[in-house]
């Protein structure tokens, strides 16, 4: 539960920064965590530290993995740890007219952060999504813009400040983020009581 909160944490930080870096002219008018889950969990039952190779149980059973370079502190790994996997996605939409209209589109970075040296291994790949959306409808009585994006999907956002929506109309296009983050932890375990 740790690793989720962990996970959310990071993911809230990483929009967070994007509304304040990017300063946008109106409010955001939407900012939630559409989706979260723990991907895997289990515990280090054996390391080679020869291969780099970290031996997990769950309920599923048993798993290796290798620790490539990219695995800082690895020599922090010991029998007994956690190691949890969690996928986190969170979406904030601008209504915000794009100046020069044209197909919708789309723009990808990736980043991603390590944990400082020292602590247990642990890592956050986070890929921002920054796409062109067309306006399909407004309902303004339920506050909810359907867009329509790049791939042709349509999602719903739940608009917190209704005041954006007297800008847009149905085929404008406006700014979509998509954020989303894969973290990857280990930990050692709380001591049983």
């Amino acid at each position: 539960m740790k690793k989720i909160i962990i996970a959310v944490v990071l993911v809230a930080i990483a929009i967070a920064a994007y509304v304040i870096l990017t300063k946008p002219k109106e409010p955001v008018a939407a900012i939630a965590a559409q989706e979260a889950a723990l991907l895997y969990d289990g515990e280090v039952t054996k390391i080679d530290v020869a291969t780099r190779t970290v031996t997990l149980k769950n309920k599923d059973g048993e798993s290796s993995i290798v620790a490539g370079p990219e695995v800082k502190n690895f020599a922090e790994i010991k029998v007994g740890d956690r190691f949890d996997v969690v996928y986190e996605l969170a979406v904030a939409v601008e209504l915000l007219k794009v100046k020069n209209p044209g197909a919708p589109s789309e723009q990808v970075t990736t980043s991603t952060a390590t944990a400082p040296q020292g602590d247990k291994p642990g890592m956050v790949t986070t890929n921002t999504i920054t796409a062109v959306a067309n306006v399909e409808s407004i309902d303004t009585v339920k506050n909810i813009v359907s867009l329509k994006g790049p791939q042709g999907n349509v999602f719903q956002v739940k608009v917190k400040n209704p005041e954006l929506m007297k800008d847009i109309a149905v085929n404008d296009q406006v700014k979509v983020v998509y954020i989303e983050a894969i973290a990857a932890v280990v930990s050692t375990p709380a001591p049983k009581k």
